[in-house]
């Protein structure tokens, strides 16, 4: 008897063939590897999927942007997408695999998506109607063996009903709004692609509203009356008892009347005590939000970081709404295992003595995978965010289990002449749980210098200060991650890459977060004519029904029928208007590349601008006025560029931000002669290149400044920083090493 285990990723299918196997795994396979290994005797097959291997597309391709379509089927990713054809050979392979083979098992991750990954290699290219289910939350053996033992004798058809109807509604809404507003916008002579979907209006429709509050908001002004003084030699600053003075007049008044004052009275002292909760567990949206705080690392970046960490079997699986850590993954055993690192031994140590531990679980629960914790394997070696992450989930985890810490906030009237003054400090009398989650800790001390009753504090200033009201705050990426998800908008998993796609397409910019005039108006043209396809209670609607569908409680044919109804309708409204609606967007997109592709005022010509520009050879920057100026700039072949608002202090020429991937994004003046990239490299040019030992050593120029490089270029690519080279004082150090992607390595016990 021959069983056969899907997994999601080949990663997985190495974890879980390495805990079954009697010894060791065979490898097998090219290109799209395999395991085949023994499990108490008996033979099991171990193969792979890479996420998706099948994506959904019309039965029959539809000529140019016609729509509605409704009409789709489920093919293999590689004939939907050319960017996913490497997924062929997996799923060939798997094909291959399934012949012969008597038991199917799916152990795909745990979850909607995996369900549907499962679910379509199983009927579509096993040709079976049900699986068994492997259901874990760690990829450590002892929960992979477990799972096996355990199995689940069907696939979870709960899950798999909804995630199978949530693909075809988001497929519904995104190719037909996509096709819609394409077609419009291809009736007002212009040609472009549009993409939308279920919802990305909505999304952006809520940060539009922030950013109009923003625009609309009118300050209110008021004055502030503020007390700098000493006591016992320390500083102290209060503020009058009343905050805001909302008239002027009145503040004066009793400023006239103080301001020369140079004692006051500390009329009461009252201090309170009070407890703060440990933290709760980490669900995937407190730990994007969190790293987002600690580190401002993007959410989208922190859970492609856990996933990595969960696929080394350093942590559990992230994608959870889960804030409750159960009993049954073993807190003890845990927290021994994280003991054997230092930096957590005195931690644990202490948490074991309490012999009863019991977590400060949320209230938020998920049906599917407990909240994130670390599984206690030791990492090898970690890169700086990854260790990051990873210690923030230790310390998290260790911290749920700690004591309450104890607050004591001080509050000190001040009065001057008998006007009061308040003055307030908070500090820890008691650690508790801060003791673990240590530099996490988003409390400060504010201490205040002892004083009693009937005390004089030297004061050193008063001052009245003319102020404003402010207006609401800007969400940043982690805030309206937290948003969307308050208001039931999108899935643990997609928002992240919601926003991302948002910053893509130039609706929004900027960490805290700017709706651009493209994003406004394109939101103002769809809310005029065609206000569903931004309307939040319509994508809750379905988010909710999803849920039903998961619990059982509601059929996905019902659901997506009614959402045929509602875009046949929406559509039908929006045909009607597809001018208006295109002549909004052609003006709307071209207004938007002039201020998008606009690098500043031409330095040669003065008179034209210099804008971002397209060749055969790449990505330059030239004058608008062309052939009339000729100036122009290189940009580097790698990486995206965005326009600023910056001019370079040295040389007056425009600077622009480069970005390229896993790379802080750096600001670089356009001008390759710029005084601050020239150095002085006379002493290195003509000499012999010390790697190919026949060319000579020539200056060359990038945006990024001078380097060095060998002429006999391209059969020699030799190059060295300017700085580096300068330095070597003729003495050429070797070549520069090319950027290496880190790699998280796998954990030991």
């Amino acid at each position: 008897m021959t069983e056969l285990i899907i997994t999601e990723k080949p990663n997985a299918a190495k974890k879980i063939a390495e805990a079954l196997a009697d010894g060791k795994p065979t490898k097998l396979g090219t290109g799209a590897p395999y395991y085949e290994l023994t499990h108490q005797g008996k033979k099991i097959i171990v193969g792979c999927a890479v996420g998706h291997l099948y994506g959904l597309a019309e039965k029959e391709k539809s000529k140019g942007f016609k729509y509605p379509v409704f009409d789709i089927q489920w093919v293999p990713t590689s004939e939907v997408s050319k960017g996913a054809a490497f997924s062929k050979k997996y799923l060939e392979q798997l094909k291959k695999l399934c012949k012969g083979v008597d038991e199917f098992t799916v152990a795909t991750d745990y979850d909607v998506e995996g369900e549907v990954i499962g679910l379509n290699v199983v009927r579509y290219a096993c040709r079976q109607k049900d699986a068994r289910r492997m259901k874990f939350s760690t990829l450590t053996k002892e929960d992979l063996v477990e799972a096996h033992a355990k199995a689940l004798p069907h696939l979870d058809w709960g899950q798999a009903e909804a995630g199978e109807t949530r693909h075809f509604l988001d497929y519904y809404y995104g190719i037909n709004l996509s096709r819609a507003l394409t077609s419009a916008i291809k009736t007002a002579g212009m040609f472009k692609i549009l993409s939308t979907g279920r919802v990305q209006g909505p999304a952006l429709k809520i940060i539009v509203d922030r950013e109009k509050e923003i625009q609309a908001f009118k300050p209110v002004p008021f004055w502030q009356l503020e007390l700098d003084g000493e006591a016992k030699k320390l500083p102290v600053h209060a503020l009058h008892k009343e905050e805001k003075f909302w008239e002027k007049p009145k503040a004066e008044t009793i400023y006239a009347k103080i301001q020369n004052e140079k004692k006051a009275l500390v009329a009461s002292v009252e201090k309170k005590q009070f407890d703060q909760h440990p933290p709760t567990p980490f669900d995937l949206t407190s730990l994007q939000t969190e790293s987002y705080r600690c580190f401002g690392i993007s959410p989208r970046f922190t859970l492609d970081i856990a996933q990595d960490l969960y696929t080394a079997g350093l942590i559990s699986y992230p994608r959870t709404s889960s804030q409750q850590l159960p009993p049954a993954i073993g807190f003890q055993k845990i927290l021994k295992q994280l003991g054997k690192q230092s930096r957590y031994t005195e931690l644990t140590d202490s948490l074991l003595k309490k012999g009863d531990l019991k977590p400060h679980n949320g209230a938020k629960t998920d049906p599917a995978h407990p909240a994130i914790y670390p599984t206690g394997i030791s990492p090898k070696k970690l890169d700086d965010r990854p260790a990051k992450i990873y210690d923030l989930i230790v310390r998290r985890f260790m911290a749920t289990f700690a004591e309450p810490a104890t607050r004591e906030t001080m509050t000190v009237q001040l009065d001057v002449e008998d006007e009061p003054f308040i003055t307030k400090g908070t500090t820890t009398v008691k650690k508790g749980w801060h003791v673990y989650y240590g530099p996490y800790v988003p409390f400060g001390e504010d201490e205040l210098p002892p004083m009693v009753k009937g005390d004089n504090i030297d004061v050193k200033k008063i001052a009245l200060s003319a102020k404003e009201t402010q207006p609401p705050k800007r969400y940043t990426e982690a805030s309206i991650i937290k948003e969307l998800e308050k208001r039931n908008l999108g899935t643990k998993a997609t928002r992240a890459n919601i926003v991302e796609t948002l910053y893509e397409r130039n609706y929004i910019a900027g960490k805290a977060i700017t709706a651009t005039e493209l994003g406004i108006q394109v939101i103002a043209i769809l809310e005029k004519h065609v206000s569903e396809i931004v309307d939040e209670n319509l994508t809750r609607h379905f988010e909710e029904q999803m849920e039903q569908i998961r619990e059982h409680k509601a059929k996905g044919e019902f659901i997506l029928e009614e959402a045929k109804k509602v875009l046949i309708k929406l559509l039908s409204s929006f045909k009607a208007k597809e001018k208006d609606v295109g002549e909004g967007l052609r003006t709307t997109f071209q207004d938007t590349r002039i201020t998008l592709t606009r690098v500043g005022k031409c330095p040669k010509c003065a008179d034209g601008h210099l804008a971002l520009r397209k060749g055969k050879f790449g990505k330059f920057i030239a004058c608008d006025t062309y052939p009339a100026c000729d100036a122009t700039f290189k940009l580097p072949a790698v990486g995206g560029v965005e326009v600023t608002d910056k001019t370079c202090e040295a040389c007056n020429h425009p600077i622009i931000k480069i970005i390229k991937k896993a790379k802080k994004p750096q600001d670089v003046c356009i001008n390759p002669d710029c005084p601050k990239k020239v150095v002085d490299l006379s002493a290195v040019v003509g000499k012999e290149c010390p790697k190919c030992k026949i060319g000579k050593l020539l200056v060359r120029k990038s945006v990024y400044g001078q380097f060095i490089a060998c002429d006999q270029f391209p059969k020699c690519r030799y190059i060295q920083k300017a700085e580096r080279a300068a330095k070597a004082d003729g003495a050429m150090p070797p070549a520069a090493k090319p950027f290496a992607k880190a790699k998280i390595a796998e954990g030991k016990k």
